[in-house]
């Protein structure tokens, strides 16, 4: 069979463990068969923890296959194991086989079975036994033996998928994805570090922290009742202030957070509005999942977007809620964090992936929205974003637009303006890149030829009749973005270095104090390599750190963190 007779040994795993809300993994067992021989190994809670090493071979003549393998490598890391040198996830494999199409099943084990007509166990006997695992710190003789059937039932049934699935795997590029499953598991494993003294405070409180909220940010609107946003109010306060504001075809106000995150760029009087509103409709803060080190941890959900990005829940990660609460990330005692974010990576890679020379050369100038404002003639040679700071938002937004089909009606209801300056800025953009326009035209042209389009690394997308254009235009970039980052993951968590979690263009990584200048230096390397595997040329990486007892302050939203802290009266907290 391709790719699996390349190997001396194949193996195919299932693992349980224990998972608490923000908790490290606590295995459970584990139950292996090898491929060609037959040879089986099944493993409960005491002999695996006994074990220094895995009960077979991980080097290079290994390969290992599991659906939703960051599962089975998150206990490898548990256990201290080593992790295998190759491994191929199922769960990926099928994501990248049915991506874009609209089908009847989900992407569970039971159901890329069930696609492909494979007889398995109810789902209400596979959630029985996966209860029996989770609720429960200790098992009888009897119940272990039931886990350890249903271990064995799903590696069997993981085997008949993986005789289905082989013939239509790429493998050179699933090993890659196999390589970021076990990436994942490293991230999950460390997690991002919090002030959680402080988080559990604001939690015990946030019923009377909204309230003051409210009451607080409102004096300078006058929109809400109570904590209820009025949209007459909210009418009555744009008509006072002059802010036009985009509207649907019904005439009702467009109120959508991407709405308001646009308008607050145009119109800076109204962000802590749109802070307040991210906060009162999109936060949990009890929902955390925090361990008891002070971690928040949660599946980080791997190849789960149409461009293979993660998507993590928003109210269990950090990085999901309000972005006020990310100034709860601090670093613990001794140690160092880092945040290390791609500069206009779309952009970047875009300007890669279509060769236009000019757009490369504004990316690597380190600024690509001045230079379309000046290459374009909107700004003078000279002009810098402290001199033409507003249009240098203005074009911001078109350069962006571009890169997901915005067309000049949108354009002109996001800035603000007429459709037909709207429609002149994007001609300018088209005039100015006229290579990247070709590129962006062919692209679409293919992929609706071809009924596919696929990242540079073999990401795919299926396109069917119910495909929209805007969605082929922005694939590229956000798909070879996420190809960016699994490959740095990958090299990073590889070299050892703690990668905390990743964020949609950016990683956040610790270090004692003593070694995180080096493991800075180190992944800001990993970053700009993984770009330029990416897109051809180097992608540069920004980096702001923090090291204890400071916190890594969230600029944009720390206005309204200190209002969160000053109402749950937190007297012992010190502004770091």
């Amino acid at each position: 069979m391709p790719g699996l007779a390349d190997y001396r040994e194949v193996w195919v795993l299932d693992c349980e463990f224990r998972a608490p809300a923000g908790e490290r993994p606590y295995p459970v067992c584990l139950v292996g068969r090898e491929y060609h021989s037959g040879r089986t190994v099944s493993l409960f809670r005491d002999e695996l923890r006994r074990r220094l090493t895995a009960p077979f071979d991980t080097g290079p003549d290994t390969l290992v296959i599991a659906y939703f393998a960051s599962a089975e490598m998150g206990v490898f890391r548990a256990l201290d194991w080593a992790m295998p040198r190759n491994v191929v996830c199922l769960f990926a494999e099928h994501r990248a086989e049915t991506n874009g199409l609209k089908l009847a099943f989900g992407n569970s084990l039971l159901d890329a079975a069930a696609m492909r007509s494979l007889p398995a166990m109810a789902a209400a006997t596979k959630e029985a036994n996966r209860r029996l695992v989770m609720d429960q710190q200790s098992w009888s003789a009897a119940e272990a033996k039931t886990i350890l059937d249903y271990c064995a039932a799903d590696v069997e049934l993981t085997t008949r998928l993986l005789e289905r699935m082989a013939p239509a795997i790429d493998w050179p590029r699933a090993l890659l994805r196999g390589r970021y499953m076990a990436a994942v598991a490293c991230m999950e494993w460390v997690g991002v570090p919090l002030d959680a003294e402080l988080h559990r405070r604001l939690a015990m409180r946030w019923d009377d922290i909204k309230a003051q909220l409210v009451a607080g940010v409102d004096a300078d609107f006058g929109v809400y009742e109570g904590v209820t946003f009025k949209m007459d109010r909210f009418k009555a306060f744009l008509a006072q202030s002059g802010i036009p504001w985009p509207n649907y075809p019904s005439g009702q106000l467009v109120l959508d957070d991407d709405t308001f995150r646009e308008q607050a760029r145009r119109y800076p009087q109204i962000y802590p509005l749109r802070q307040l509103r991210a906060t009162l409709s999109g936060l949990r803060l009890t929902g955390l999942a925090v361990g008891r080190d002070s971690r928040n941890r949660c599946l980080l959900s791997p190849f789960a977007t149409v461009t293979g990005r993660n998507a993590p829940s928003n109210s269990k990660y950090i990085y999901g809620p309000a972005r006020w609460m990310r100034n709860l990330i601090r670093p613990p005692e001794g140690y160092g964090i880092a945040y290390l974010d791609w500069q206009s990576q779309e952009i970047a890679i875009a300007a890669g992936l279509s060769g236009d020379e000019r757009l490369i050369a504004g990316v690597r100038a380190g600024d690509p929205y001045m230079a379309f404002a000046r290459d374009s003639g909107l700004a003078p040679p000279d002009a810098t974003k402290a001199t033409h700071g507003p249009l240098r938002e203005r074009v911001k937004v078109v350069c962006l637009g571009v890169l997901y089909g915005m067309q000049s009606a949108t354009l002109a209801a996001v800035l603000g303006i007429a459709q037909c300056e709207a429609a002149e800025l994007l001609q300018r953009h088209r005039r100015t890149y006229p290579v990247f326009w070709w590129w962006l035209e062919a692209t679409k042209s293919v992929a609706f030829s071809r009924n596919r389009l696929a990242s540079v690394f073999g990401w795919p997308v299926r396109v069917t009749a119910h495909t929209k254009p805007t969605q082929l235009a922005n694939f590229p970039m956000q798909a070879n973005g996420a190809e960016c980052r699994r490959l740095a993951a990958a090299a990073a968590t590889e070299s050892g270095i703690e990668v905390c979690g990743p964020i949609h263009d950016a990683f956040l990584i610790g270090a004692p104090i003593e070694r995180l200048d080096e493991d800075i230096a180190r992944m800001v390397r990993i970053m700009r390599r993984a770009g330029e595997a990416v897109a051809g040329f180097p992608i540069n990486v920004e980096v702001v750190e923090a090291r204890w007892p400071y916190r890594l302050n969230e600029g944009k939203g720390l206005e309204m963190f200190n209002k969160v802290v000053n109402y749950a009266d937190y007297r012992e907290y010190r502004e770091y």
